[in-house]
């Protein structure tokens, strides 16, 4: 039985405090179904409060004006606290979302951490001041941060994509409200203990679980710099239309439609496996998934078999059980929708190869059974719309230019990969591609490079120097002729 987590306070400035509305969320397992924690709900009045204390904090206080090195130091402490209690992120990430626990100990809790070493690695290379010549005398380039940001995060990997966003945002000297999606709140109240422990200053970090409603007043709002956002597209389209309103600078990272490509000289076992995690990965949450998987005609069954049988293999089932590789979905409204997709596949003459429906003795919980479908079109829509569920898409090709063709031929440009036994073919493949991350004979997420999307896939960059420039403004400023740097 899973203990009841229960919050009554709201973490403003680094310090708790009541909450000025009365409304509260309930935080449900999909495993259970039953209710196992509950944190208030910020209010717009909340948001008023936390926009407040984060622009005097970044007006005023000491944090935009420390040293880089002082600010590392924090953000280490951070990271460090994130080792110490990662069991304890893990299983509270997977209690309220499905993540199976094996996976939320890498990807939710020790991922994070990685996010913030490789920001602070950035974050000292970074050029801040640089001299150049111009056309008219010497000028100065500085970047600077960027002001207050509010980061709005989904459910589904809440930790490492709050970490994409705190990192460069504090280390660049910006001051932060966070506001977690109020499916997974609960990870955020281990988070803000971590923050007070590691002495985030006064005024420079708040978090405020709430609704949509209340994320858009915050996005919209004038006492906002930036707005760095992780969700679907049309949630991304909502938030820069509200940003436009104050021309607030923002950063998207939406969906995804991957496609990985098999081309025809690969060693199809070993892509095989290691493309079924990339397909299924967290239960099929997750925006870089590998959901579209093209094939060479020529050795489609071949590839048919290999996947087919990767997911009748997954164990399915309590996502806190160490064994589970797949758990359930993190809403009923989830769920239905994969069962709506899959019914919608079946209609348009895919043929189911493996699942298609709620798994043997899980008669409770928001599960689907690991799906692959076969004979796919690329023109369906199980093919073209991201289902965000373990339901994935096999479709055949005859040459590589339909294969490129196909993979491009998509709304979405997040993330993709090929598997080829060339490995200089396979960069030569991936210059071909019209997509943001991707991969030769591997499937990773590099935090030193850039990570974001083409097309609906979003705007901007996380990771890396990109990512940090993010949170930094220019300015150029003009010297008198004859001025040498350093003078």
């Amino acid at each position: 039985m899973t203990e009841l987590v229960e919050h009554g306070q709201l973490f403003i400035g680094g310090e708790w405090v009541d909450p000025l509305g009365t409304d509260t969320i309930r935080i449900v397992s999909p495993h259970t179904e039953q209710v196992i924690g509950s944190v208030p709900h910020a209010s717009e009045a909340d948001v008023d409060r936390a926009v407040a204390v984060a622009r005097k904090a970044f007006d005023e206080g000491p944090w935009p004006r420390m040293t880089l090195e002082e600010r590392i130091a924090v953000v280490s402490r951070i990271k460090d606290a994130i080792a110490v209690r990662h069991e304890e992120i893990a299983r509270s990430i997977s209690s309220q979302n499905g993540s199976p626990y094996s996976w939320s100990v890498l990807a939710q809790a020790l991922g994070p951490m990685m996010v913030y070493d490789a920001a602070i690695t950035v974050a000292r290379a970074y050029p801040y001041e640089e001299y150049r010549q111009g056309v008219l005398g010497p000028i100065l380039v500085r970047r600077e941060p960027v002001g207050v940001v509010a980061a709005v995060i989904p459910w589904n990997v809440p930790q490492f994509v709050a970490a994409a966003k705190l990192a460069p945002a504090l280390l660049s000297g910006s001051t932060v409200i966070l506001k977690p999606s109020p499916e997974a709140p609960l990870d955020s109240y281990i988070l803000a203990d971590i923050a007070r422990e590691a002495g985030v200053p006064e005024g420079v970090l708040s978090i405020l679980p709430a609704d949509r409603e209340v994320g858009e007043y915050l996005v919209g709002h004038p006492g906002i710099d930036k707005v760095a956002f992780t969700g679907s597209v049309a949630a991304g389209q909502r938030v820069m239309e509200v940003a436009a309103r104050n021309l607030t600078r923002v950063t998207l990272e939406l969906g995804g439609k991957s496609a990985a490509v098999v081309l025809p000289d690969a060693d199809v076992a070993t892509a095989v496996a290691q493309i079924a995690p990339a397909a299924w990965m967290n239960n099929g949450q997750a925006c870089v998934a590998q959901t579209r998987i093209l094939a060479p005609r020529s050795r489609y069954q071949e590839v048919a078999e290999g996947l087919a049988a990767a997911a009748g293999a997954l164990v399915v089932g309590d996502p806190l059980d160490p064994a589970t590789q797949l758990g359930p979905l993190v809403a009923q409204r989830q769920q239905q929708r994969s069962f709506d997709y899959i019914r919608i596949g079946q209609e348009e003459g895919a043929k189911v190869l493996a699942g298609g429906g709620r798994p043997a003795g899980l008669d409770r919980g928001w599960y689907v059974e690991p799906t692959l479908f076969g004979d796919v079109d690329n023109s369906m829509r199980i093919a073209r719309e991201e289902i965000f569920g373990p339901v994935v898409c096999l479709i055949p090709y005859g040459d590589e230019e339909e294969a490129v063709r196909v993979a491009n031929d998509s709304e979405f440009g997040l993330s993709g990969s090929v598997w080829t036994g060339d490995v200089e073919h396979g960069i030569d493949f991936a210059r071909r591609i019209r997509t943001g991350t991707f991969n030769v004979n591997t499937f990773s997420l590099d935090m030193l490079g850039p990570f974001g999307g083409y097309k609906n896939s979003g705007l901007g960059r996380e990771f890396g120097p990109e990512g940090l420039g993010e949170y930094l403004e220019h300015k150029m400023i003009h010297l008198p002729a004859g001025h040498e740097a350093g003078a």
